[in-house]
Formats: structure tokens, sequence, C-alpha cells
């Protein structure tokens, strides 16, 4: 038998191929836990009733839909199935499925970064999968209109109805970048339970309307042949009605019943007439009936995706539903969500499925219609390799930006930008987004270069002489609603579209930087899956003193160096900031190799930028150029930090004077306190050398390895070069920052010598940068009295 929506597709072949992938998933999970002894007592788990849930739609998509170059992501419980059909596909060792959730195996939920086997997009924070995919076709979209249409792809999401939960799957949907998105299929595992319970109610009507109010197609796959067909007799519809009409916790209290208990459930508060329906309906049969949902009905889900494929201007979602356990003894329990089949049941469900203990874990029989047929479908989905190096493209060292007077890092910001938009070579690459702070954050100068992406030329009815906001298919900036989780997710795609969309890019976003923790999953997302972008957060801390607590940010340090693949920065001037930037654009157009002309240390993945806007004297920077060359100073500043003042150069008196010495180290807008604190030192007797850590992130990261690797090899740790050339003498320190003053506080240990770290360790509120600087022992005398403690301790 075939499908109308797939000619040529077996369905009963399908159905052999999707019971091999129910045992193989199911038997990961078990060989997981009573197989392997971790020897820590600690539960392994793997959720075989979620996996069992998506089997069919797994089956219908792989073995008969897809096409290599669509992409998938796959709803996070789901993941043993996901890796059955990758294993049926050749496309993983068998050597893993013994190894779920162990050390170098297959992960608890798809990952790009960590499984052995392909991933397009990872999941595991729920929602964020699921809104991946459309950000993926949002940034298709731009790839198409700017370098040429690529081979189609279809974008598709498999998630979870409890994940429609999640504020940021509505983020995403109602945003205008992701609108019109025709070659998006969104397949909700509709199986009305959640973690904790069988879901009181069905919401289906609530987000058929949201979705439509947003402009998407909606698909219900509810009903599977058997029960359509039965609708269609004599007094069928009373059926029908009545499951559309019953409470969602007694239907699903039917999978636990069997014979007369479960008529007797069926028909509890059923219309007059329905037992004369089902009355010649055997027990043994009507629980096989009631319970044939569409999202198991492979015919009902292809024509379904067929369906959607049709719609070619605005996305598609499938309401299919499903049983939470589909095929195992489980099924539809309430408790299912974490349940675990025993062994007696594991051997059934082997013995089901014509297996025995030599034979479970092999593919199907390439001799019979099922093996052959997957062995055409793996051929069907082989993909050709692409790399994430722009070739090529190089980025320069420097813009050579100027600056002649006070200038703040964010306008220095937006003034690199705009130069890199006149380098021929690299301009055709860099894209930007922000959500609707691009003005505030200075990306008007790129802005008014190269314009703003729309799918089509939209028209301007409102000139205005400072900002060109110029919509059409040319723009180079995507312009995003309030959303920070939408900028983080679509910075995440943006930074793979070399894999998805066989196109490099140079991706760039701001934000507002106490912003950064309202995108924190979704940024933490985007790292997790390996995406290289870079992010200004600005403008930052009780700098921004006019604003008050609620935009002053004081944590976003400490999240740019504690999250994993992203490299923080934060300069104070311009050159700096200019030669860090470049840097790291061609670290990106490098594609995780390291950036031609650098002697910084080797980062790969996304660069957060932590800015303001106070303007800032860029003299004592130009000193410090002139004091050792732009060489040397450009390879410590990209290596994390440099020496700005050198205090018995700038006071020789105070080294024939045997002067005590101390370390004034800052970062960011705070160095003018700082450099002021050590001039009153300098009055003092005492040589106050003024440190600036360009990157606090990349100093700490050169002190952690020089420690694991003496704690690897029972070695004393070396203190790395870094250290070494910033700090040569062995003097107390002060840390100050605009941030949590535990950020730097680790500089004592690392030295080896005592240490009296100030920051911002509460909520600020309105007033000048002097008001605010004074509240939290950031103005120079707090920084002179620090130092005097340090000293004395």
């Amino acid at each position: 038998m075939s499908a109308a929506a797939e000619p040529g597709v077996d369905l009963d072949v399908l159905d052999e191929i999707q019971r091999r992938v129910l045992w193989l998933s199911t038997r990961i999970i078990d060989a997981a836990n009573r197989e392997r002894d971790t020897g820590d007592g600690v539960k392994v788990g793997g959720h075989p009733a979620s996996s069992a849930s998506l089997v069919t739609i797994l089956t219908a998509l792989w073995f008969a839909h897809l096409d290599a170059e669509d992409r998938v992501a796959v709803k996070p419980h789901a993941s043993p199935a996901f890796h059955a059909v990758q294993y049926l596909l050749g496309r993983l060792d068998r050597r893993y499925l013994t190894m779920l959730r162990a050390r170098g195996g297959l992960q608890s939920y798809p990952s790009r970064t960590k499984d052995p086997d392909d991933v397009d997009f990872s999941t595991g924070s729920v929602g964020l999968g699921a809104a991946a995919p459309l950000f993926a076709a949002a940034v298709r979209r731009y790839v198409d209109a700017h370098f040429g249409e690529r081979e189609p792809s279809r974008f598709i999401a498999l998630l979870g109805d409890a994940e429609l939960d999640e504020g940021n799957i509505w983020e995403a949907v109602a945003d205008a970048a992701t609108q019109g998105l025709g070659r998006v299929t969104w397949v909700v595992d509709f199986n009305r339970q959640s973690l904790d319970r069988v879901v009181p109610g069905v919401r289906i009507d609530q987000w058929r309307s949201a979705f439509e109010a947003n402009g998407w197609h909606v698909v219900e796959v509810k009903y599977g042949r058997r029960l359509q067909a039965f609708f269609e007799r004599d007094g069928g519809v009373l059926l029908r009605d009545w499951i559309d009409a019953m409470p969602n916790e007694q239907y699903q209290s039917l999978f636990g019943l069997t014979g007369p208990q479960l008529r007797a459930r069926l028909l509890d508060g059923a219309p007059d007439g329905l037992a004369d329906v089902v009355r010649d309906v055997a027990d043994d049969d009507l629980g096989v009936l009631v319970t044939d949902l569409g999202g198991h009905d492979l015919g009902a889900v292809l024509e379904a995706l067929t369906e959607c494929d049709a719609e070619t201007d605005r996305p598609s979602v499938v309401f299919a539903y499903t049983i939470k356990g589909w095929g195992l003894p489980i099924a539809g329990n309430p408790r299912n969500h974490s349940a675990l089949l025993s062994g007696e049941q594991i051997d059934r469900l082997r013995e089901q499925t014509g297996l025995d203990a030599a034979t479970e874990w092999d593919r199907l029989d390439p001799g019979t219609p099922a093996g052959q047929w997957v062995e055409r479908r793996a051929r069907a989905l082989a993909r050709q390799a692409r790399s994430p190096r722009l070739a090529g493209v190089s980025v320069p060292d420097s813009t050579g930006v100027r600056a002649t007077k006070p200038i703040s890092t964010q306008d220095v910001f937006g003034r690199v930008l705009v130069d890199l938009s006149r380098d021929a070579s690299v301009a055709p690459y860099l894209v930007t987004t922000a959500p609707d702070v691009a003005t505030s954050t200075n990306l008007a100068g790129f802005i008014n270069r190269t314009g703003v992406f729309a799918p089509t030329e939209r028209r301007s009815w409102n000139a205005d002489p400072v900002l060109k906001w110029a919509e059409g298919p040319t723009g180079q900036h995507i312009e995003l609603g309030i959303s920070e989780m939408n900028l983080f997710l679509l910075l995440g795609q943006l930074g793979l579209a070399w894999d998805h969309s066989g196109q490099p890019l140079l991706p760039v976003g701001t934000v507002y930087d106490p912003f950064v923790a309202r995108g924190l999953d979704a940024f933490i997302y985007g790292t997790y899956s390996g995406s290289r972008f870079l992010v200004a957060g600005t403008p930052s801390g009780v700098t921004l003193a006019p604003e008050g607590g609620a935009h002053q940010s004081s944590i976003t340090a400490s999240i740019g160096v504690e999250l994993p693949g992203v490299t923080f920065i934060e300069p104070a001037y311009a050159t700096a900031l200019d030669w860090l930037m470049c840097d790291a654009l061609g670290r990106i157009a490098a594609g995780g190799e390291p950036a031609p002309r650098t002697a910084a240390p080797h980062d790969d993945g996304a660069y957060y930028l932590r800015l303001t806007t106070r303007p800032i004297d860029q003299s004592p920077f130009e000193a410090a150029r002139a004091r050792v060359g732009d060489a040397v100073l450009r390879r410590q500043v990209l290596a994390g930090a440099y020496r700005l003042l050198d205090a018995h150069a700038a006071h020789p008196e105070l080294v024939e004077q045997q002067a005590p010495v101390v370390h004034l180290v800052g970062s960011g807008a705070v160095l003018p306190e700082v450099l002021a604190a050590a001039e009153e030192l300098a009055e003092e007797g005492i040589a106050a050398h003024v440190v600036d850590v360009t990157s606090l992130d990349r100093v700490y990261a050169a002190w952690q390895r020089t420690l694991r690797q003496g704690v690897r090899t029972a070695t004393a740790p070396s203190v790395p070069g870094v250290l070494r050339t910033v700090f040569p003498d062995r003097a107390p320190v002060v840390t100050v920052h605009d941030a949590a003053s535990h950020a730097m506080a680790w500089l004592g240990s690392a030295l080896g010598v005592p240490a009296v770290p100030l920051g911002v360790d509460e909520f600020g509120q309105s007033g000048s940068v002097h008001d605010l600087y004074e509240l939290h022992d950031l103005l120079p005398g707090s920084v002179t009295n620090a130092a005097l403690a340090a000293l004395s301790l």
C-alpha cells in the first residue's frame, strides 16, 4: 500500500522500520539503566515514553519525507529514538548504542557539539530547539537574497506539546523577521502529557488561534485510518463527537484498561446511542480502535507534511495527536515520563519485534524490502561536508580608527563597523541585528551604508536626515522586535549559516547590556551549539548613571567570563577595541582556525563586548603605545591585559626611593579613576602601576590552563605569560571594575599576593557618574585607600 503523500512508499515497509526504531530506542535506554554500573547510584534515565510517542513521526520524516538539504530539530526527550534512526541509516557506529548518557557517548539530548552522529540543532532547554529552525529559515532567506539561492531546504522542528508553554516560542512566532517563511514546519508531538501529569483539558483551540493570528498554516492530524473509517459508518459521528468532547484525563485513562473496563470507561458520560454504535466492536478491538490516533498513522503524517509543503508563503504547524509511550506497556500512564521498562517487559518487546539476544542490535536485513528501503534512503540523505571558513576573506588587523578627543567604546564600536563596511573583502559578509535598539547602540552608521534587510523593497514614508532606514533585499541589518531571546536565537543561527545554508557570515548583534541576562538561555544555547558571532552589550554598568538600577548591569561581566564558548572583552580605549574587534571577526572568518597574524590565545566561538557610553580621554593609551610600540602592545591587548601606566617610567624618583609597589588593575570605563588614584599614590611615595584588563576571560583562561596542567601532571603550575609580562613585580593588587567585585577578585590568588577588590555589589540608582562611583567606592580616593589597605596586608 502506498501513501498518497509519498508515491512509492510502502506503508507496511515503513511500519516494519518504525517497529525497529521503537525497539532500538527502548533498548538503548534499557541498556544504559539495567546493564551499566555507574558506581554512583544515580539513575541514568532516558525517557522511553517520550521517545516512543515520536517514533512514527521520525520514521515518516527520515525514511520517506526528508531530502538531504533539510534540517530538523528533534525534541530533547526523543534523543534515543533519533539516534536509533541514525543507526539504521548507517550514520552511527553500533558501539554507541550502549553508551547513552555515558562519557563520550550519546548525549541525553541531541547535541551538535557532543554527539557522535550529525545533529542539525541542539535541543535540551525546551522551546529553544523548536525556535531555532525558524530563525535558521530566516537566515536562509537572507543568504539567498545576498549570495544567490541555495539548494532548497525545509526547516523542521519536532517539539513536545508542553514546549508551547515556553514564552520564547511565542516571541519567535510573533516577530516580523520570521513572517512568511514557507519552508518551515513545526510538528507538535501532541500527547497531552507533561512531566508531572496528564494535562487537564486540551488547549488546541487556543494554540490554533495563536498560530493563525500570526499568519501560520495549521494542520491537525488527530485520527488514524481505523477511526476515520469507523466515523463513516452509520452513527460513527457519535464516537467522533464524544472523543472530541471527552475530558483529556478520561481519554488518557483508557490506555491502562482493557475489555469490559475500557468499554465502561469510554461510555461513562457518553451521549445516548453511543453504546449501540460500538456494540458490535469486540472488547479486544475497542481499545485499539478508540486509541487509533493520527500521529501514529504513517499515511496521515505523510499527507500532513505534504500539505505543509504546498504552503510556500507562510510557516506551518502540525498538531499530531500521539500516545506517550506508544507501543510500550507504559503507554498513556500518567506517571510514564521517566518510567523504565522491566527486564521481563523488555524480553517480551524483543520477542514481539522478532529479535533475540543475538540479533537485538542488528540493522535491518539488506536482503529484505525494509532493509533495501533504508539503504536507498541513506543514499538519498547523504550530505556534502561544509566548512565554516570564509575562504579568501582577510579581516584587517585594524581599521585605523582615530580618536583625538574623549570618546566612548560604544561610539568606537559603531565607527569600526562602518570602516569595515568599506572593506570590499569583508563588507558582503557583515550582518547586524538588534532587538529594536539599533540606533541607540550605534549601528546607525552601518545601517546608513548597508540598509535594512526585508524580503522585498519597502517604501520609506518618513525622511530622516540622520538615519537612512532603507528596507529591501540588499540590506545587511536584520531588525527585531524587543526580544533578547530572539536576538540570541537569530545570532546563533547566523553563526551557523555555514552549515545550514552553506554560507559563512560575520554576524554582529547589539543589546542593552543589562538585558544580556534576559536572553541568557538563548545565548547559552547558541554557544553550546558551537555558533560563532560577536555581540556588544552596551551601555553597561552603573556608568549608565542616569538610567538607574533597572538599566545598570553588574553581573554581566561574570556571565561573560564564566560562559563556555564565549570570549569576554571589555576594553576602555578606542585603538584597543579596534584591534580586538578586528581580531574577533578575523577568527570568525577563519572558521575556528587560529586567525592569521595574531599571537593571541586561540578562541573558537562567540565574542561578547561589554561597552559604555562614557567618553574617555585617549592620551594614556597613546602614551603606552609610544612607550612599548604597536606590535608589542597589540599582542598584549589581544592576550587580555597590558600595563597602561608604568609608575617607575612615569616617576623615576620612586625607583631611587625604593618606594613600595602596588598594582591597580582596572577594566573598562573606570580607568580614568584608576589612573587618578595612581597619581595620588605617587604623591604619597607609592609606585602604583596601572594594568588595563581588556579581556578578563583570556587572562583567567591562561591562568586556569597552567593550573589544570599542573593538577593533571602533578607538577608545579607555571605562571602564564600574560601575567608574567604585566605583573613582573610581586606586589599587592587592587581590582577596580564597574561590575560585581568578585569578577576580578581571583587575581590575588593568581599572583599569590594580597588583593582588595572594588566593584558594584548592590543595585544602583539614578545619578551622575560621580554619584554612582562614589556610592560603589570607585572614585580615586576609594581606590587610593584600597591600595593602602592592600599594602598593609
